[in-house]
């Protein structure tokens, strides 16, 4: 019998400082061409810091329901390099490039083997339930730590 059990867990994996989430592209992220649209990259990128988190062991949903705490997106730059295609195998590359007192900033880059399709910074901004800045909290800072910025991988 063929092992059919994925290579790594759906949350993805780390290689150094990179957490790395593997996907595949679906007829829902396409134009009628199988070109996949502009917005959907930010789709692979939430996916890519939600579960970076998750794997640094900090869950949205317990974050909000036990602290109270959130995260907003400040800012996104997106520079699209290459397209997308139906079916491709993606990887979406994420790391932490700053941290400030209320806000840290994330590198992404989504590949398709050693090709790089889009790079993306985005900085969010921790907040309260009445969508007031927050200070970052040491245990959630420390968790992040594990994927603060060294050399760039791929470039």
């Amino acid at each position: 019998m063929t092992d059919l059990s994925p290579p790594h867990p759906a949350t993805g994996y780390l290689q150094g400082s990179w957490h790395i989430l593997p996907l595949r592209v679906y007829y829902e992220d396409t134009d009628a061409a199988g070109i996949v649209y502009h917005a959907a990259y930010l789709h692979y990128a939430e996916r890519g810091r939600t579960e970076a988190m998750r794997l640094c062991g900090l869950n949205h949903g317990r974050l909000a329901k036990e602290q109270g705490l959130h995260f907003a997106v400040h800012r996104c730059e997106i520079d699209y390099h290459r397209p997308a295609r139906l079916d491709d195998a993606l990887e979406v590359r994420t790391q932490i490039a700053t941290m400030g007192g209320a806000s840290f900033t994330v590198h992404q880059t989504i590949h398709r083997q050693d090709k790089i399709l889009a790079n993306l910074t985005i900085r969010l901004v921790c907040i309260d339930g009445q969508g007031h800045a927050v200070r970052l909290p040491l245990p959630l800072r420390e968790a992040l730590r594990v994927m603060y910025a060294e050399p760039l991988l791929g470039n």
